[in-house]
């Protein structure tokens, strides 16, 4: 039963409309790509893997939300907008040949989208009030952790069976560079939007919770 003084935020209309488009495209991509996979791209690019995990990570704050924080808290709309996009954007990226037309796309993918899952990552942990250093901090842990993650994921998905292996090395040094780098570019503007006042109801789960029996209790001030 959902608490009537649970803590809840206005949902933002533009965020939810995106967030939502984003996971329905997304799904529409994935199903396009396995049953195709010369039209999305993905040909010999982890296709089923690719459709496994990215349903998962873009669904995996809604479930965390109705199963630990929909009592108290309203939903984080603007934290599940940035994983769905990274997720999205990279299936988007594969379906219109970005990575094979566009020389900088890839490189753009690994600094964008490691940015924005760690800005989702920050929001979804960490207080409003916490400091730039702290925020840089975990930006590096989860960041670079992310970053390494994901090539050891591609590499063992489809580059170890490429001829793109003799190319690896140094790729994999520079998008784990720009992986990095875009973690750090996030914590550091989440930080100064916090500190301008936005985002603060971005993590409504994060907020003080007052329970039930002391919202409707009369206290003894009052009499």
């Amino acid at each position: 039963m959902i608490e009537s003084n649970a803590l809840r935020h206005d949902t933002p209309p533009l965020v939810a409309a995106l967030d939502v488009t984003a996971k329905a495209g997304l799904v529409m991509l994935l199903v396009m790509s396995l049953l195709y996979p010369d039209l999305g791209n993905v040909e010999d690019k982890a296709a089923g893997l690719r459709a496994a995990a990215y349903p998962m990570l873009a669904f995996t704050v809604p479930l965390v939300w109705w199963v630990f924080w929909r009592e108290r808290a309203s939903f984080p709309w603007v934290a599940d907008l940035l994983i769905t996009s990274t997720c999205f954007t990279d299936t988007l990226g594969n379906r219109l040949d970005l990575y094979d037309s566009v020389v900088w796309f890839d490189d753009l993918m690994h600094f964008m989208n490691t940015g924005l899952i760690t800005a989702a990552i920050i929001l979804l942990t960490m207080r409003h009030s916490s400091t730039l250093a702290a925020v840089v901090e975990r930006s590096l842990a989860f960041g670079v952790t992310a970053a390494v993650g994901w090539e050891i994921a591609e590499y063992f998905a489809f580059i170890s069976k490429s001829s793109e292996k003799r190319h690896a090395y140094a790729d994999t040094l520079g998008d784990l560079a720009l992986g990095s780098i875009g973690a750090v570019v996030a914590g550091v503007v989440v930080h100064r939007l916090w500190r301008r006042g936005l985002l603060m109801s971005a993590a409504p789960q994060l907020e003080p919770y007052v329970g039930s029996r002391s919202a409707v209790e009369p206290t003894a001030a009052t009499g």
